[in-house]
């Protein structure tokens, strides 16, 4: 297997109607390539270590990355409402879409 290429698995509905709780994504482990609007981002959560999230890039502001949940639910997905856009440091990985 390609040491580039990373399984991530979803927990959580704050990906649905895309992806469900227990689905499991490939994604490209990140080091500078370009990530567009629309892509999906994993990172670490800004204030809950033991936690990784799975977003899609929504924008790309001067602080980095303004990232939200697919769930139309504002209550499903814990994003850039509540902590502010994702660095390009804070990525691990990504997913082209």
């Amino acid at each position: 297997m390609d040491s580039r290429i990373l399984k991530v698995k979803i927990k959580g509905d704050s990906m649905w109607p895309t992806f469900n709780d227990g689905d499991v994504i490939t994604c490209e482990h990140y080091d500078g390539q370009s990530v567009s609007v629309g892509d999906l981002v994993v990172f670490a959560h800004p204030f809950k270590s033991d936690v990784t999230c799975v977003k899609r890039v929504k924008s790309l502001t001067e602080k980095g990355y303004f990232v939200e949940g697919d769930n139309p639910d504002p209550l499903a997905s814990e994003d850039s409402h509540n902590f502010g856009p994702v660095s390009k440091d804070a990525i691990s990985a990504f997913k082209k879409e």
